[in-house]
């Protein structure tokens, strides 16, 4: 089954890309967004270029690294009994990191190495600037640099909108809407491979007797592949297998959000799988309709009847009211 190639636009600028991208909560490729990148540029003529252009901005950082043997083959994942995992951490200077990447390209049985979500602005002082991307211009979204060998990051997703740009390599992204999440057979909510849920599916070779209903999530799969200067939007809770091809590859991401109280979201579901999701049919049904009703909205402003300085809990999120309401929680999550 061919997954539906995810829709390409040409470049926009910061107000194109909020109308015609982030409002239309779909992913959407942005051929070429980031191919004048110096770091880009670097990247083309060589792996020791790029890594010159990188340590350039190195002010003696550390940095966090997956290595797996090379059995795993870049898959980095629970371990069978799902207590622990097929890799390792390990923590060193940034510049050794590299010198270790650099020095295995091209080796036949290295091992698995991923370093993810390093923030430049600490580990790279001054990479933004050299490398800036105009059209996130005024979101707080700090850029993080990726890199690693080939790997393959299990189908999960972000609480986050996410702006990926390949500097390095080649990147393959499979990508599930939302709605699939009941055929992706998600692991532990609490004990994760990188922070996020992840599938138990290995998308490459699908066990569909385990995972019958994984066909349908395959049925509504979009994908791209990247190269080197492109850009890939991701909304967020968009689940999204990332697979790095080359020897060597490197990427840059931003996340951001579209409210303070983001964050949140996934610890209030977590909180109602404690108090809501084991109670009878006919009681989940009940508290199904609260949800419905005073949380996702589906009859309307459930609060319209009440004057404005009557609508407690219900009223517009102003800042005032989220400090009052986290207090309200934090009283009520402190009760026995």
């Amino acid at each position: 089954m061919t997954p539906t190639p995810i829709r390409e636009i040409t470049l926009p600028d910061a107000a194109a890309f909020q109308r015609d991208v982030v409002d239309g909560y779909a992913p959407v490729v942005m051929r070429g967004l980031v191919r004048d990148w110096p770091v880009v540029r670097a990247g083309d003529e060589s792996v020791e270029a790029i890594a010159a252009h990188l340590l350039g901005f190195d002010r003696g950082a550390s940095a966090e690294a997956f290595v797996g043997a090379p059995e795993i083959a870049g898959r980095f994942f629970y371990a069978p009994d799902l207590k622990g995992f097929n890799f390792e951490r390990r923590r060193g200077s940034f510049v050794d990191l590299l010198r270790y990447l650099t020095g295995i390209v091209g080796k036949e049985d290295a091992p698995s190495v991923y370093a993810g979500a390093l923030e430049t602005a600490q580990m790279l002082p001054g990479f933004a600037e050299a490398n800036p991307l105009p059209l996130l211009a005024g979101l707080d979204a700090p850029p993080r640099i990726w890199l690693g060998n080939r790997s393959i990051i299990s189908t999960h997703f972000d609480a986050s909108d996410n702006v990926a740009c390949v500097v390095a390599g080649r990147r393959r992204f499979t990508l599930f809407p939302p709605d699939q999440i009941h055929n992706l057979y998600v692991g532990p909510l609490d004990h994760t491979v990188a922070g996020q849920p992840t599938s138990m599916v290995e998308l490459n070779a699908p066990d569909f007797e385990r995972f019958p209903r994984f066909r349908e999530a395959l049925a509504a799969a979009q994908t791209a592949e990247l190269e080197p200067g492109d850009a890939l939007y991701i909304p967020a809770l968009w689940w999204h297998q990332i697979e790095a091809l080359a020897p060597f590859n490197a990427l840059v991401n931003y996340w951001w959000n579209d409210s303070p109280d983001a964050s949140a979201r996934f610890d209030a579901m977590v909180h109602a799988v404690l108090t809501l999701s084991h109670l009878p049919p006919e009681r989940r049904a009940a508290w199904a309709a609260m949800f419905d009703t005073f949380v996702f909205r589906e009859h309307g402003d459930p609060a319209a009847h009440l004057a404005d300085g009557q609508r407690g809990v219900l009223g517009a999120p102003t800042a005032q009211l989220r400090q009052y309401i986290k207090a309200y929680l934090i009283r009520g999550l402190g009760r026995p």
